[in-house]
Order: C-alpha cells, then structure tokens, then sequence
C-alpha cells in the first residue's frame, strides 16, 4: 500500500499548482472625488484633448431696482469671466508596468494582464485624488503645471488652527458654507480615516452620534447633513509636530471636472518583444476647479485627540 492511502490525495503526488483565478493586492480604496461628482451633482465636462472654458458671472450688482410706472428702467450689467480647466500646459498621469510572458502563461487562469491593468487603473485613481484634493499646481521649468487641488484654491474659506475637532467647529463650518450661500443639500466632508474615526465617537448634547449612518446606502455616513467621503490620500503629516491634517466641506455643485483621458489601460505586446515581456500602459487626464471658491470650506490643522 503506497505512502499515505488514506490522506487527502490518496497517496499521490501533487505534480500540478493549484492556481486560483485572482489577483489578491492590498487593500485599495476608490476614486472619492469622482464618485462625489457623480453622484452629488458637480460639473462633468468630457473633452476631447482641448482646454473647457466655463463663463462665469464674476459680480453681477443690483441697484435702484424699484421703478414706478412709466418710468425709465436702469440697465444692470455683470462682470464676465471665465474658468479655464485642461490648459495645453497640464501634465497626464501616466505609468507602465512590464511583465513577462511566463508571468502571463503561468497565470492563465488569472488573466494577469485585466487584472494588472485595473489594478493600476484604482492605484491612478487614488493619485487623481491626491492631486484633486490638494495638488499644488507646481509649474516646472518648461511651463507645465500639476493640478491644482481644492484645498489650495485661492478665494476658498479657511478655519485655521482646529486641533481636535468639535461639534462647534463643525458647526462653524456648516455656517461659513451656508454664509457663502452654498447649499448643504449638495455638501460633502472629505476627510482621513483617522479624523472620521474620531468624530465617529462624539456626541451631542443629547447622546446622540454626531456621525450617522446615511439609510440610503450601505457604509454610508452623513455628518450634519453633509456626505461623509473618506480618503486615506489625505495628508496626516502636516503642522510643526508632523502630525496635522485637515478636512474640506465643499458644495460639490460648485466644482468642475474636466476629462480629457479618463483611467484606463491598454496592453503593449510588441514594444518588449526582445525582452519577451508585453506592457500595460496606463494613462489620464483630468482637471478640477472650483466655479465658486466660497463653496469650499477647508477646516486646517487637525490633530489626533
């Protein structure tokens, strides 16, 4: 009787892997900023490669309103301006990743190159959100710029100083965005784990969770009446002591984003041919700006109670 006849595998010996037909990867998650647009209502403008000019009222006064009749009407006129979003000037996130073809033969099963590639495409989307939330818009030697994020955006509304975050400051928050007569209806929070970790455990006067879970979408939350979108690209890092953050309430009605190349890839499977590899190649394009900065309250120095 051979070596293990009552073991799992009768005594034979396993001359084949057991491949499974996924990719396990970290832990990664979405777009939130896109997913804010999307769904709370913020301008989308596809383009085709050329710069999305938006006209705007800059200031539009109105006085001595009030006429009798017969009288002469007084002509009221705004100032115009313009937003201008993907200028020939802004730079693409781009990245290619080489494999091999034993690595794509071994993993038949997988389909390494779909599973690689919208792995590379979530992991874009995170860098988009990095730049869309608090991109510097660094211009390089040649004139190209980066994107240029909410919370730098000249004109938005800033709570310095906040520390540990409170009902109040929160409250003021609402206030300031509300005083900007921007609607909460359409507001988002967009903050780090952390600091939704921590309000997560205040309370009111009353009892009650300041945080409460939204009852029209699962794992969704709302904080004072605004979304609750988290996301870990958010800096915690800042601040003299290195271990600030902060959080942007923003009337997503009031943002635009304009997409030239939306994320997605494209398998390259002659450029490494003498390599014996094929390439996924990943690419987007796309700009934000705010079409009414006031729209934007960004409370700043957040730190961990």
């Amino acid at each position: 009787m051979p070596s293990g006849a009552f073991s799992p595998t009768h005594g034979r010996e396993l001359t084949t892997e057991d491949l499974r037909s996924l990719l396990w990867e970290p832990l990664e998650s979405l777009s939130v900023v896109l997913a804010a647009v999307t769904t709370l209502g913020g301008q989308l403008f596809p383009s085709q490669g050329v710069p999305v000019r938006v006209p705007r009222i800059d200031a539009w006064p109105l006085a001595d309103v009030w006429r009798a009749e017969n009288e002469l009407i007084a002509e009221s006129n705004p100032e115009f301006g313009e937003l201008v979003l993907l200028p020939a000037s802004l730079k693409s996130l781009k990245v290619l990743h080489r494999f091999s073809s034993e690595l794509a033969r071994h993993s038949a099963a997988v389909g390494v190159a779909r599973a690689l590639g919208e792995s590379l495409v979530r992991r874009i989307g995170l860098a988009w959100d990095r730049a869309a939330l608090f991109g510097a818009g660094t211009v390089d030697g040649n004139g190209n710029r980066d994107v240029l994020g909410l919370a730098n955006t000249s004109g938005i509304q800033v709570m310095p100083g906040i520390g540990v975050p409170n009902v109040d400051d929160l409250h003021d928050a609402v206030g300031l965005l509300l005083g900007a007569n921007a609607s909460l209806g359409s507001a988002a929070w967009f903050m780090h784990s952390r600091d939704f970790t921590s309000l997560r455990k205040t309370k009111d006067a009353n009892g009650q969770y300041l945080v409460q879970p939204d009852p029209t979408q699962a794992g969704a939350y709302q904080l004072l009446g605004g979304r609750v979108l988290v996301s870990n690209e958010l800096p915690t890092t800042l601040g003299a002591g290195a271990n600030e953050s902060f959080a942007l309430l923003v009337d997503v009605r009031q943002i635009a984003v304009a997409q030239d190349v939306i994320p997605d890839y494209q398998v390259l499977s002659e450029t490494y041919g003498q390599y014996d590899q094929s390439a996924l190649r990943v690419v987007a394009r796309m700009d934000i700006a705010a079409l009414n900065a006031e729209g934007i309250v960004k409370l700043s120095g957040i730190t961990k109670p």
